[in-house]
């Protein structure tokens, strides 16, 4: 077993009974659902340039940590926009529009007809609007570009010019807001209510629930390819996946709970430790906002207000909560774009690592390893939600473009076998 980070981190297990109940129970299986993920992947496979992203295995790395293998799902290539958001904010516009479309005509369109043009003569009039660090932003704005309608993006200050660019490139008009995501959150309701768009946020509030329900449920198209995946149906012992707001960790909670039940695999979220609003939530056992500066290199995850609907899932459904440094993200990313321990390269956004950080802090500290339940036994699933969305924010941290990191992944984990 090595050390690979000996950076500074915390871990705050669940202080109530995890997953004691069945899923369903408590409004669990009205927020999301094994029937509504069905639904979802059914559209989403109907999209054009839909196919599985794939999971790679890392067994170099996961000798040098002592565990089993570690797999990781790489959402670089989903539908050309290198991130796992495709599946979340795309899937809400295309859902909207249905509702909106049948509102008017009592016929549910299919994304299909959206997506060809069909209906565009009553969807080009609508427009879709809401907050991002990046990646859900661009999401929307493809949705909004591929199924017909108007978009506008509202990015706060620290946004990167490249990720700015990378959603007007999909047709959306970005307006710029001083202060932080959660102010860029609600300068987008505002406008939105006076003048009469459609918010399709990836966070929820009093008051706004219905959409990121269709966010949360088309994440949940990525945890089913990645358990479909697994060789002999293999059951992961441990995920560990990133926190932001919750949208993401809910998704991929619910889905193994409700699947699984008691042999769910052991979960748990990462956040930095500048953006931990999940972490104070469970250590105060309520939702808890993050007040401090949310200044992270781990962009996507530089939220301080937790979704409520996300919470009341991850309330009992999470194992624990790391905060980890900016350090150990971009060590991660390193030695994932060398191939240190003799697994081909993987490019990785600085967003996409903050699950393997925390997997890799664990493994290597001999306390946190007992406490997590990591063996030479454990099968280590994460979830690598973007790839290099900012190339040039990614040669920054790695010292080398993201094109010049060279795989040749001629198998993925499908065609192999966990000996």
């Amino acid at each position: 077993m090595s050390r690979i980070l000996s950076e500074h981190f915390s871990l705050q297990l669940n202080r109530k009974p995890v997953r004691r109940g069945a899923y369903g129970e408590n409004g669990r299986g009205d927020i999301l659902s094994l029937a509504g993920l069905e639904l979802a992947r059914n559209e989403i496979a109907t999209w054009p340039g839909y196919r599985p992203t794939a999971l790679r295995r890392l067994d170099g790395l996961a000798r040098a940590v002592g565990v089993r293998t570690v797999l990781y799902k790489d959402e670089g290539a989903r539908f050309g926009l290198g991130s796992f958001k495709a599946l979340g904010g795309a899937y809400a516009v295309a859902s909207v529009l249905q509702r909106e479309v049948e509102a008017r005509t009592g016929k549910r369109p299919t994304t299909e007809q959206l997506a060809a043009g069909l209906l565009k003569e009553m969807t080009a009039g609508m427009t879709v609007t809401c907050a991002t660090d990046g990646n859900h932003g661009r999401s929307v704005a493809w949705g909004a570009r591929t199924f017909g309608c108007q978009c506008v993006i509202f990015v706060h200050a620290t946004v990167s010019q490249g990720r700015r660019d990378a959603i007007a490139a999909c047709g959306a008009e970005v307006r710029v807001v001083d202060g932080t995501y959660d102010e860029a959150v609600r300068e987008a309701a505002h406008v939105a209510a006076k003048n009469g768009w459609q918010v399709i946020s990836d966070t929820s509030y009093e008051g706004y629930t219905d959409v990121p329900r269709y966010v949360m449920q088309g994440y949940g198209v990525m945890v089913e390819e990645a358990i479909e995946q697994l060789p002999r149906a293999v059951l992961p012992t441990h995920v560990f996946v990133q926190g932001g707001v919750g949208g993401l960790a809910a998704s991929v909670c619910s889905y193994l709970w409700e699947r699984f039940g008691a042999k769910a695999p052991l979960f748990y979220v990462a956040e930095p430790e500048t953006a931990r609003c999940l972490y104070l939530s469970a250590a105060e056992g309520r939702p808890t906002a993050d007040h401090g500066s949310l200044d992270t290199i781990m962009a996507g995850l530089a939220c301080g207000e937790v979704s409520l609907l996300a919470w009341s899932i991850l309330d009992s459904g999470a194992d624990g909560f790391f905060s980890i440094t900016d350090a150990s993200a971009a060590e991660t990313m390193r030695l994932l774009a060398e191939g240190r321990y003799g697994d081909n390269p993987i490019v990785a956004g600085e967003s996409a690592v903050a699950g393997l950080a925390a997997a890799l802090l664990a493994a290597g500290d001999p306390d946190m390893r007992q406490a997590v339940r990591l063996t030479e036994d454990s099968v280590v699933l994460v979830i690598g939600t973007e790839g290099a969305t900012d190339p040039a924010v990614y040669e920054r941290i790695v010292g080398k473009a993201p094109e010049h990191v060279v795989a040749n992944w001629s198998n993925t984990v499908k065609e192999e076998e966990l000996q």
